[in-house]
């Protein structure tokens, strides 16, 4: 996979994923990569260091998305994305939900446990940001 198709920049949020090319409805973008730890470890790791980049996998498993070579955790988070997590076999892999065209920048819904625990009231993404 190219890493040309996307690109990281400055987004509303901190840094993001931005596409570069065209990327089609249901087209796989990037997995999402790390170390994979227990899920209890986790879950000890973000509330006691905050650790914002752990991706659960299942009840067991999670991956620790940390390490910068993990592209895939510079997707920030909308409430209206345009993308999606797909986990299947131990691994999470992203998928356009729609066309995303050149420029726009790469989101998923990071869901309600993640939100309250580390976004709460302030969301910055492009739906609930003020213009």
């Amino acid at each position: 996979m190219s890493l040309a198709r996307f690109r990281i920049g400055r987004s509303q949020a901190g840094l993001g994923l931005f596409a570069v090319a065209p990327i089609a409805r249901g087209e796989f973008i990037i997995e999402y990569l790390g170390k994979r730890i227990s899920t209890t470890t986790a879950h000890e790791h973000e509330w006691r260091r905050g650790a914002r980049y752990m991706f659960e996998v299942s009840e067991r498993w999670t991956i620790d998305g940390s390490s910068r070579a993990n592209r895939a955790r510079y997707l920030n988070h909308s409430c209206k994305p345009n993308a999606e997590a797909i986990s299947s076999g131990g691994r999470i892999r992203i998928y356009a939900r729609k066309k995303i065209a050149p420029g726009a920048e790469i989101t998923m819904d990071y869901g309600r446990e993640y939100f309250d625990l580390f976004i709460g009231k302030g969301c910055r993404c492009e739906k609930c940001a003020p213009r």
